[in-house]
């Protein structure tokens, strides 16, 4: 728009109408390269000679954009982060947010191979903080905000009876899964920390209820392509109804306004102090880069850190900062998380 505008003017002027209109815009004298304090004179002024002056220096000040502040964030946080953390904060500090909402695991590998930068990365479960810590790209995490696995349903599911009737703990939950046809949805283990994080849920109900092969029943395979969906499409799918039920964080469902069926602490990985002596009892194998590893628990809290490479890591270190103050953890409370518990980093 700036060039535009020049040629408009410049061609003004090769017509030897020298215009009398002193440009005070803060924007323009204080970017690089702009002019500054001048003037330029005009024997005849028309208003069409002003009202383009005037245009062209707003195309100018529009050129001059606010320091763009990116956060690369666990894809279920989109609605607390896109809505309200990142809009109140970029006010407040005069920069523009942008966000951008993945699995944790695959933001954690881009930025440590160094094919994403970001000034903030917020994790779900430590581990995809321990993947920037291996490779040097993060020295310190904050706790921010926990969450708790739940049972999210739809409520165009034909069972969705059986479902508002397990919420009210008036028929095992589990039971209403293994109906026939039922359409259940999770994320990839191999990318995204919740597509773990169901499994675990599902191996330590197996152990809290009684019921051995519950995850077999339920989910099948450890990667079942049926049932696995991108973090950003697995809630909508369940709100239009396309699936029945799914895996979800409570912070997310909330935030969507969707119905869900609450878990017991002993299974929604989201007490710490149950870690050691009960989550940590269950475990699964899975093939990664070609290698068969063994996953192991991690409890819910959301963690944030500023990578070494960050554009701009006082702009970051700042956003943490208001993420954990009184306005942000509000912010996070409103859409459904619960406060920051301290975990195992080491």
């Amino acid at each position: 728009m700036q060039n535009n505008w020049s040629a408009l003017v410049h061609r003004y002027m090769s017509q030897n109408i020298e215009l009398d209109f002193h440009l005070k815009n803060p924007a323009i004298t204080q970017t690089p390269g702009a002019a500054r304090n001048w003037s330029i004179r005009m024997k005849a002024q028309p208003p069409v000679m002003a009202l383009l002056a005037s245009l062209w220096v707003a195309g100018m000040g529009t050129a001059v954009a606010a320091t763009p502040l990116h956060v690369a964030y666990a894809g279920s946080m989109g609605a607390v982060m896109d809505m309200h953390l990142g809009p109140a904060f970029a006010k407040t500090h005069h920069v523009t947010y942008q966000g951008e909402g993945q699995g944790a695991y695959g933001l954690a590998h881009l930025i440590a191979a160094k094919k994403l930068r970001t000034d903030v990365f917020i994790s779900i479960t430590p581990g995809p903080i321990r993947v920037l810590e291996k490779a040097g790209m993060v020295s310190k995490a904050v706790p921010v905000a926990s969450t708790a696995m739940v049972i999210a349903y739809s409520p165009k599911s034909r069972y969705a009876n059986e479902f508002v009737a397990a919420a009210a703990g008036k028929i095992p939950w589990y039971t209403v899964l293994e109906k026939p046809g039922i359409q259940f949805g999770r994320t990839d283990p191999q990318t995204d920390p919740q597509g773990q994080n169901i499994l675990f849920t599902f191996l330590l109900a197996q152990k809290y209820y009684h019921q051995p092969e519950l995850a077999q029943r339920v989910l099948g395979p450890v990667e079942n392509q049926k049932q696995i969906f991108t973090e950003a499409s697995l809630l909508a799918r369940l709100k239009s109804g396309q699936i029945d039920a799914s895996s979800g964080y409570e912070s997310a469902v909330k935030s969507l306004h969707l119905p869900f069926i609450t878990l017991p602490d002993e299974i929604n990985l989201s007490n710490p102090a149950m870690a050691k002596a009960w989550y940590n009892t269950v475990h699964f194998t899975m093939t990664v880069d070609g290698k068969t590893k063994t996953l192991d628990t991690q409890p819910l809290v959301f963690y944030a850190a500023v990578p070494k490479d960050a554009p701009h890591p006082k702009l970051g270190e700042a956003f943490i900062r208001f993420m954990t103050s009184k306005a942000g953890q509000a912010m996070f409370k409103e859409t459904g998380y619960n406060p920051p518990k301290e975990s195992d980093l080491s």
